[in-house]
């Protein structure tokens, strides 16, 4: 582990301990008793954890699905294929982290004899497509449905889905300028800023060649339009996959609408850009905090239902990636370390 890391991971260790000792002090009197009744009473409702861990693979499926179509262009093939690379590097996602988020584009490349590079900037570009179609979602929830009125902070929200709307306008528009002139913006950028730091200069100006390859994938409008629609049917069945479990406790604070589901949800992802690999935090602390102060769920129930949210949006694919990495031989680990190798190798000037 270099240098970098460990002061990466030291603050973020030192973050997640304040946030704990905050959570600490505000759950001086959290009633163990009642958390572990709250968290008994989902084995009567197992079908819901099921469908919500079912619809969690399924959408590992669309993201082969979607990876297939940003291929189209290069090379044909199937999207059965490509899941297993996909579930993997979830897997290494999971455990690994940050370290770990190269693994699924460097299996693929590996598997589909395509450069690690070409597949990075399909990555690249799925972020996204990611971020749009979420989006869309959440300014839906936030500006046409009825049920997120009734939360608490909804203004905050709609302030929220207004800086939303400007941050998915704003990459539009420079994902368009890419497309139409970003060689001659990578030039710009390497020359410009080259006496200032010429290493990231030269960083900067190869993200955003790696965007505009990727760019690319999109030979027609027909793809963008399944592209778009892949995205956005990925993203209702993670948050029908949150409802499930939502409604797997059987309680009336947390029968809720769909439709504020999507709030829920933003808060985990904003959680998620703070956590340890394997262990999280960030994450369940931002939605426990969320499900209580503005779903306004029991301490005890809110924390049992952030903890199981994240074990099954999240954490669920382990098994079974541990289980097809074993059976191809492959290491994580090495994986990663490989992964991260060729990303180097990719930047060198």
């Amino acid at each position: 582990m270099n240098k970098k890391r460990v002061v990466i991971y030291g603050v973020v260790l030192a973050v997640l301990a304040l946030l704990v000792y905050l959570q600490f002090r505000t759950w001086r009197n959290f009633d163990w008793a009642a958390f572990l009744s709250q968290t008994d009473q989902v084995r009567e409702h197992k079908l819901d954890i099921l469908s919500g861990i079912a619809l969690i693979y399924l959408a590992y499926a669309m993201r082969a699905i979607r990876w297939k179509i940003f291929l189209r262009p290069v090379k044909h093939t199937s999207a059965t294929g490509l899941v297993v690379p996909t579930i993997i590097g979830f897997t290494g996602l999971a455990l690994l982290g940050r370290p770990g988020e190269f693994i699924r584009p460097y299996l693929i490349g590996r598997r589909e004899n395509l450069s690690f590079s070409s597949q990075l900037a399909v990555w690249t570009v799925e972020r996204i497509f990611d971020i749009g179609s979420f989006a869309l979602l959440l300014i839906s929830a936030i500006f046409f449905a009825q049920a997120p009125r009734q939360l608490l902070y909804y203004d905050r929200f709609r302030v929220a889905g207004f800086a939303i709307i400007v941050l998915v306008a704003g990459l539009s528009a420079g994902a368009g300028i890419v497309s139409w002139q970003g060689e001659a913006v990578a030039d710009w950028i390497a020359k410009r800023f080259s006496h200032l730091a010429s290493n990231l200069a030269h960083r900067i100006a190869l993200r955003i060649r790696e965007f505009r390859s990727g760019l690319n994938t999109i030979h027609s409008f027909s793809s963008l339009l399944q592209l778009a629609a892949v995205s956005v049917a990925m993203w209702v069945m993670i948050a029908l996959a949150y409802w499930e479990v939502m409604q797997s406790y059987g309680a009336g604070s947390l029968n809720r609408p769909i439709s504020q589901v999507p709030l829920l949800m933003a808060s985990s992802m904003v959680g998620s850009l703070i956590q340890l690999p394997g262990v999280g935090g960030g994450s369940q602390l931002a939605t426990i905090s969320t499900l209580q102060h503005v779903f306004q769920v029991p301490r005890e129930l809110a924390a049992s239902c952030g903890i199981l949210l994240w074990l099954v949006t999240f954490m669920s694919v382990i098994p079974m990636g541990l289980f097809l990495a074993h059976r191809q031989r492959l290491s994580l680990r090495e994986l990663s370390q490989e992964s991260q190798q060729s990303e180097t190798s990719a930047e060198l000037p």
